[in-house]
């Protein structure tokens, strides 16, 4: 039995935030839900346990509640395989069902294994490029931007902006364009052409500040998916799951968000003519935010107008007002937006105890 098996396989009384903690950990895009005799009962995706998060399920929801829900939908039995079939098999039945994994059963129908598509077809390539926006002052990390542009802070002892090239090129993503317009020489000379990271980096250099979204304006319009990123993100989110979800959702655009709780230190009132209809004391809100990692499909740079300036929110305002199809993706990765000095700090201390990871 494969050791990763462990990672892979929970119980039905597991929860929500196990699951999460199994996907971190396998890195694989699924989970399996087991009995005693690890016996398959079902499987919950990557994008399963992302849009219950959306829905609002709480992490301490057991996973039998969830293949509840998916028992009601076009697919409620997992897709299975024999141990020891053949790949172009396995392959053939990953196309014809749109899955990305199969389970592998033996002669007792327990779970032996898991064939993952990017395992059948290594040397398959992503068709995504991807754009760092480096460009802003960092104003609020001064005086250490004073020199140096933001994302060429040190993190974990090499420069931000270099952990995330590294994440690209794990992930398969060999075209890098970088958005400049402050201290570009310093990023310029830092990663040259991209060829020492294992990428092929170019520079789209704003001449005057452009926004998060007008910057894409500078570079022909590309063919492929675009993955646009802050340069100041400090993430382990898996790009690859979240490709897959942008292509689940058939959406124009997908935007990256992070789950933020806020504790109100008051009582909250809520009331209907002039009356209280109920009162919460000290209520805890729990809201999505923006989390500075995007996928847009060309067509989304439509909107986009030569020497506009324009941020990725009013981009994301113009694709809602056409009626294009706007999708969230949670990120349950680890996740840092460094902004300021504590976050700053805080990234080199996560670097340190080793809690930067899936």
């Amino acid at each position: 039995m494969p050791s990763d098996l462990g990672q892979l396989c929970l119980p039905p009384g597991a929860s929500l935030r196990q699951a999460i903690a199994s996907l971190n950990a396998n890195r694989r895009g699924i989970v399996l839900i087991t009995d005693q005799e690890r016996r398959l009962l079902g499987t919950l995706t990557d994008g399963d346990i992302r849009r219950a998060i959306l829905a609002g399920q709480g992490l301490d929801q057991p996973l039998e509640a969830l293949l509840e829900a998916k028992a009601a939908s076009p697919y409620p039995q997992p897709i299975t395989a024999p141990l020891g079939s053949r790949p172009a098999e396995l392959l053939g039945l990953m196309t014809r069902h749109s899955v990305g994994q199969i389970p592998l059963l033996d002669s007792q129908d327990r779970v032996a294994d898991l064939v993952v598509m990017a395992e059948l077809m290594p040397q398959a390539q992503p068709p995504v490029r991807a754009v760092i926006m480096a460009g802003g002052f960092g104003k609020r990390l001064r005086p250490m931007t004073e020199d140096l542009p933001k994302p060429m802070l040190p993190v974990g002892g090499r420069p931000l902006m270099e952990h995330i090239v590294d994440q690209l090129k794990d992930a398969g993503i060999r075209q890098v364009h970088v958005t400049t317009h402050y201290l570009p020489e310093k990023i310029q000379e830092h990663f040259g052409d991209g060829s020492q990271f294992g990428v092929d980096l170019d520079y789209l250099c704003e001449q005057t500040p452009l926004g998060t979204a007008g910057s894409l304006g500078l570079m022909p319009t590309p063919r492929e998916t675009l993955l646009v990123i802050n340069g100041d993100i400090l993430t382990r989110v898996d790009f690859a799951a979240m490709l897959a979800y942008h292509r689940q959702q058939d959406a124009l655009i997908t935007v990256g968000v992070r789950k933020l709780d806020l504790a109100v230190p008051y009582g909250v009132i809520k009331g209907q003519d002039g009356f209280v209809t109920s009162l919460e004391e000290k209520p805890t809100l729990s809201l999505f935010v923006n989390a500075g990692v995007y996928l847009l499909e060309p067509a989304a740079l439509g909107h986009l107008q030569a020497g506009q300036h324009l941020d990725m929110t009013d981009l994301i305002t113009l694709a809602l007002a056409a009626g294009q199809p706007v999708a969230s993706f949670p990120i349950i990765e680890y996740w840092l937006d460094i902004g300021n000095p504590a976050d700053y700090k805080k990234a080199n201390h996560d670097f340190g105890n080793g809690s930067v990871q899936g």
